[in-house]
């Protein structure tokens, strides 16, 4: 979770292995490289999740998390045309806790 706007209440992850602050420096450090996040480019202010807890009810309250990225090298990025999270699949039946994250690349 690189940023405050991938979790919903980042204060409660404060303490979590994926919100510390060595994993987020590495992760701004491949961005310094070239790496693009797709996602975070596309939606550069939203909360965009791919993952909602059932035990804790999150997906009724958008609770969420962005576990999900996809990371573009400056050739690929220059491609980059749209993306997001398929969220209608949480509604089927005995779905997962993940939602189906997809971007889409030009020729």
């Amino acid at each position: 979770m690189p940023t405050e706007l991938d979790v919903y209440k980042p204060e409660k992850y404060q303490d979590n292995a994926l919100f510390r602050k060595e994993i987020r420096a590495v992760y701004q450090s491949l961005l310094k490289q070239g790496w693009t996040d797709a996602l975070r480019t596309l939606y550069p202010n939203e909360a965009i999740y791919t993952f909602w807890d059932y035990l804790r009810h999150a997906w009724e309250r958008n609770a969420g998390l962005r576990l999900d990225h996809f990371l573009l090298s400056p050739l690929v990025a220059a491609n980059l045309q749209a993306g997001g999270v398929d969220k209608k699949v949480r509604g089927w039946e005995k779905a997962s806790d993940h939602a189906p994250a997809r971007i889409e690349i030009a020729d």
